[in-house]
């Protein structure tokens, strides 16, 4: 078997280190039997020498890797030092990589990192400082977490878990297990529980009988329960009175006398789930008895507070969510509000009448709380109102607007000219809400129709609240957002601190755009808990506002990195994905660019630069690779018109046949890697072409190598997304890449 001295990554090392030259082991591989294929490859100098430096002075070629595979001065190393100006780590410097759970942070990795990059004469690209992805999420999410409430100090309440009350109980249904041949009986005896034994078992053997006193308890494993219980027995024993499950049991004695007496005990139950309380009382002759048996908890002192189920009721903001209105002849729609109208010359919501109407209803305001509300709830409604013209109101329970429930909410009032207000408690009974279902308090203002007068009605500072309890209360908007300011500020200070002197350009925000305009305004909405994956990300958006969210982060950044010595201009970009879609007409680009403009409307925020990560496939059919890369253009044309700096932040690819399926490294032919470099050499070419040198920051290959492992798997998985291969062979994409960096 021949084998030959591996040549492509041999010219991958031009200019490197003696050091780094020593540090590469020689290796050997079989010859392919196309090889001839490739060998024009060794032609090839390292792909940043393509790059036209006069025409291009500040363009940076950038690789991502991982900050260990570059560090281990491997082959990896070897290839990013030589081919390229500056790296990308995948997940070093992400957020989940560095805040523990605690909200420690270890910048060890990144300063090593950023370290070596300098010393190899290369740049970092930071990679990214904020993301809903690849949070700590527990630790976020405790910082926002309930607080708990302070009351007095060793104050409590005693929680019921369950209650029996035997003499509700005709039978007794729930297990029991009794010894072979013995004449053991459970059961309701006179209205009272009652066991009987008969035959005792030996003495150590009282689980032999056994049986359920109680059932259906949820336990909380680490929880210290009461059991009390009224009961006697025949003669003064003892036995086993056990609690929890049947995956777990704390068991002890309990001392029982002849007469009727209240007696309690302590159990620690180890299991959460439902279970029961159990006695084994095998050994004691004769009967056991109980009227009742209760299991308690205490807890904390819980205390109670008013929790708003609307938004915007003092009419100031533009959130009408909760307010809706309806006029003759006309159906539900947003409520009016206007200027000057409310108390004190506020804003207020405002519904006319044109009088005349047949019924009541014919003219309705609504306020439409967040949430059902169901019996037992207790609610706080509380308003200012007055009219052009004195008339009464109706109140009825509704479910949504519109979806009637009852003709009398409990909240009717009549109008005078003179500005009032109601307030007023109120527990939800089944009336108003037969199925936990009203939601909406509506008011008939047409009141004496036909007669009714023509009007106007006005409505101020409306609050409609629940009460809630407990030992803890939920942080406020305001709150929650104050807390992750302070962990933004402290995880953008910390990174500041080890990188300002050496990485000057970031990804500030990565990722913010969502795909869908849910509030059809033309553009997509940011990323949210609402549209996209709570459980496993951390949209801080949500907390700190759409437009505060880029800000703060942006204001941080370049607050920490000057405080710090950066003394390189600092370029600041927003990163996304799917800007070159074509499905959309690179309407998720469009988006980002308005909500740039939204972000810098302040005067103050400056964003400096759109990166765009392209994940690309080159499709077989002609029809849609034309589609494609006609889309790639428009893309650069739209960032090219914004005049910032534009990055190809995360460039690889990979091959979708004629059946349009993804075809794997090991299936790919020849054909089908020339035209991935045909398509490498058009992107590449039209960034340059495109873009004006003065905007063009530079292009960062994502996968140097191909992706091991089998389709569908990790990133790319078994895709041919490398420009070598895993073998660090060049391929065919190498030299279109170099194609389109040299079409100047």
């Amino acid at each position: 078997m021949k084998y030959y001295r591996i040549l492509f990554l041999a010219a991958a090392l031009t200019g490197l280190a003696s050091c780094a030259m020593d540090e590469l082991k020689d290796y050997e591989v079989q010859k392919p039997q196309n090889i001839e294929q490739y060998e024009y490859l060794n032609e090839y100098d390292v792909l940043k020498n393509y790059v036209d430096r006069t025409a291009s002075p500040d363009f940076k070629l950038g690789a991502a890797l991982a900050a260990s595979d570059f560090l281990a001065h491997g082959q990896v190393y070897a290839l990013a030092a030589s081919n390229f100006d500056e790296m990308t780590a995948g997940n070093d410097m992400k957020y989940a990589s560095i805040v523990g759970n605690d909200g420690t942070m270890s910048f060890d990795n990144v300063r090593n990192f950023v370290n070596g990059a300098a010393e190899a004469g290369m740049t970092v690209y930071g990679h990214t400082l904020a993301w809903h992805a690849q949070q700590n999420n527990k630790y976020l999410n405790s910082l926002i977490a309930d607080k708990e409430i302070e009351v007095e100090e060793g104050a409590t309440d005693v929680i019921v878990d369950a209650e029996f009350d035997y003499s509700t109980y005709s039978s007794w249904y729930y297990w029991a297990g009794y010894p072979e041949g013995g004449q053991q009986t459970v059961g309701i005896v006179d209205g009272v529980f009652e066991s009987n034994n008969p035959t005792p078992t030996p003495a150590g053997s009282g689980w032999q009988f056994q049986y359920h006193v109680a059932d259906g308890i949820q336990w909380v494993a680490g929880r210290t329960y009461k059991i009390t219980m009224m009961i006697r027995a025949d003669q003064e024993c003892k036995f086993t009175l056990a609690a929890g499950t049947w995956g777990g049991q704390a068991g002890g004695d309990v001392t029982v006398g002849t007469d009727w007496q209240e007696v309690t005990v302590s159990r620690t139950v180890g299991v959460d789930g439902g279970g029961f309380v159990i006695f084994q009382s095998g050994e004691v002759p004769g009967k056991i008895q109980m009227q009742w048996l209760k299991v308690t908890h205490e807890e904390a002192k819980a205390i109670s507070w008013w929790t708003d189920i609307i938004s915007n009721g003092d009419a100031e903001g533009d959130d009408l969510t909760n307010f809706v209105s309806t006029h003759i002849g006309g159906t539900n729609g947003p409520v009016d509000v206007v200027d000057g109208a409310g108390v004190n010359g506020t804003r207020a919501f405002v519904v006319s009448s044109a009088g005349g109407g047949t019924q009541a209803w014919d003219t309705q305001f609504f306020v439409y709380a967040n949430r059902p509300l169901a019996e037992g709830d207790k609610i706080k409604l509380a308003f200012d109102y007055r009219a052009d013209v004195a008339n009464n109101a109706e109140s009825q329970a509704h479910a949504a607007p519109g979806g009637y429930i009852h003709w009398d909410g409990g909240a009717a009032i009549s109008f005078t000219t003179e500005w009032q207000h109601f307030e007023k408690t109120i527990v939800v009974n089944s009336t108003v809400s037969p199925d936990g279902n009203f939601q909406t308090f509506a008011w008939n203002l047409d009141v004496g129709a036909p007669e009714a007068p023509v009007n106007k009605y006005y409505f101020d500072n409306v609050f409609f609240a629940i009460e809630e309890s407990g030992n803890t209360i939920p942080l406020t908007p305001e709150e929650k957002k104050d807390t992750l300011t302070w962990a933004m500020d402290n995880w953008i200070k910390g990174m500041m601190e080890v990188t300002a002197e050496k990485v000057s350009a970031w990804d500030a925000v990565n990722e913010a755009i969502s795909g869908a305009d849910y509030d059809g305004d033309g553009y997509y909405d940011l990323q949210s808990a609402t549209n996209g994956d709570p459980a496993s990300n951390f949209y801080w958006q949500d907390y700190l506002g759409n437009e505060d969210y880029v800000r703060i982060v942006v204001a941080k950044a370049r607050q920490y990195y000057a405080e710090f010595g950066g003394t390189a201009p600092l370029r600041l970009f927003i990163n996304d994905y799917n800007l070159e879609s074509d499905w959309d007409d690179n309407k998720k680009l469009k988006s980002l660019i308005h909500w740039i403009d939204v972000w810098e409307s302040d005067g103050v925020t400056k964003i400096d630069g759109i990166g765009t990560q392209m994940h690309v496939s080159c499709y077989a059919n002609p029809d849609i690779q034309a589609s494609k890369q006609e889309h790639v253009v428009k893309m650069l044309q739209l960032m090219a018109e914004t005049g910032k700096l534009i990055k190809i932040s995360e460039l690889d690819m990979g091959y979708v046949d004629a059946d349009g399926n993804t075809v794997a490294t090991s299936a790919m032919t020849e054909e089908q890697h020339q035209q991935m470099a045909a398509y490498y050499e058009f992107i590449v070419s039209k960034y340059f072409e495109i873009i004006p040198a003065a905007q063009q920051y530079g292009i960062t290959q994502w996968c140097i190598t191909d992706a091991s492992g089998d389709l569908g798997t990790g990133w790319r998985g078994g895709e041919p997304v490398g420009l070598w291969d895993l073998n660090f062979n060049r391929k065919h994409t190498y030299a279109g890449f170099a194609a389109g960096l040299q079409s100047k």
